[in-house]
């Protein structure tokens, strides 16, 4: 492992909070964990690797769904604790759901509404 991992300010349980951001739209596509690895991994391959906390293990985003992300930046912010992604969403599909976005749900009306579209049954992405 580098400096650079050594520069940023890991938590005790090792976890940093990842932004995948569309590098084009700038819409913000999900948030999800990094540890040491994933984010090494991430720098190596160049597609976003993160930590899945519910199956306790590293995730390569897109693994069964074929919807990669293409790193093209990574940052860290002033506190250097969130690391922040640069992506191209391949499928334009981020989100378990089958929508462009995990930030798919808008408060109205003291109400959470669904306000992006499906783009694929998640049951087509998902053997």
């Amino acid at each position: 492992m580098s400096d650079w991992l050594d520069k940023l300010n890991w938590p005790a349980d090792g976890l940093l909070p990842a932004i995948a951001q569309d590098a084009a739209s700038g819409d913000i596509l999900m948030v999800a964990w990094m540890n040491r690895e994933a984010l090494a991994k991430t720098a190596e391959l160049g597609e976003a690797v993160y930590w899945s906390r519910s199956r306790q293990k590293l995730w390569h985003k897109g693994e069964e769904s074929g919807h990669t992300q293409k790193v093209l930046d990574i940052r860290t912010d002033c506190d250097e604790d969130v690391i922040l992604l640069k992506v191209e969403q391949q499928g334009g599909i981020a989100c378990h759901t089958g929508r462009h976005s995990c930030f798919f749900q808008k408060l109205e009306n003291d109400q959470w509404k669904a306000v992006e579209p499906v783009l694929k049954d998640p049951k087509d992405i998902y053997k």
